[in-house]
């Protein structure tokens, strides 16, 4: 089967803000992230893509920009099952409130059981994802061959739940896996099983440094994971 081409969207301003943006509308790439995307079609210079397929907000439209501009017979889709968690009254907030709130601890610890009040549960957003892969896989398969590669650019928790899924891990530890903006993350899929040859690759390893605590993100204790997908290396 196909290997799929995990792209997470470019820095945003809500990630520079520190706020968990949601499904919300106008969050546009901030000038390090259109900076990321743009460096994309290089990066992906070596790599023939059957497709791309998107999220339907407007970071993520902007993060594939360069690439289509690039290659301008690649075929775009837009797919809402690829879209942002739906964080009901959590979007918009500051991270730093939310880390507060007593479902944060359990979106940390037991996520499989967390659902976002006025939103969906975690469960519901990997099953979602899941689905729209598989789909997915047996398109381009079908149209392309067992060996195309597709681009899908999405979101930092819908990456993380798919990565948990193709690596058979339980979704409550998926928040042990990080992808960093403009990451790079690669599944590829076989018959009887998928295989991660890439994870949060930005060809940049300053993500590796000690972070420094963003503006209106406030300090999170080391162990608790971004919801969202956090800003990446400063």
């Amino acid at each position: 089967m196909p290997t799929l081409i995990l792209v997470r969207h470019g820095r945003s301003t809500a990630n520079t803000g520190g706020v968990l943006a949601g499904r919300t509308p106008g969050i546009a790439l901030d000038e390090r992230g259109a900076a990321q995307a743009a460096a994309l079609p290089a990066r992906l210079a070596q790599v023939p893509l059957a497709a791309a397929v998107t999220s339907p907000l407007q970071r993520c439209r902007e993060t594939l920009a360069p690439l289509l501009a690039a290659r301008p017979g690649l075929p775009l889709h837009t797919d809402e099952r690829v879209g942002e968690c739906d964080y009901g009254d959590w979007s918009g907030r500051k991270i730093s409130e939310l880390t507060g709130e007593p479902l944060w601890e359990v979106v940390q610890r037991h996520p499989s059981s967390a659902a976002f009040p006025g939103g969906e549960s975690v469960r519901a957003m990997q099953a979602r994802a899941v689905d729209a892969v598989r789909d997915w896989n047996a398109r381009v398969e079908a149209g392309h061959g067992h060996d195309a590669c597709y681009v899908v650019c999405s979101h930092g928790d819908i990456i993380k739940a798919l990565v948990a899924d193709a690596l058979g891990l339980h979704l409550d530890l998926f928040q042990r896996i990080a992808v960093d903006p403009c990451s790079v993350t690669a599944i590829r899929y076989t018959r009887l099983r998928p295989f991660l040859v890439r994870l949060g690759d930005t060809g940049d390893l300053r993500g590796l440094a000690p972070h420094e605590e963003t503006p209106g993100q406030g300090r999170r204790p080391e162990e608790d994971g971004v919801v969202g997908g956090g800003a990446g290396a400063p």
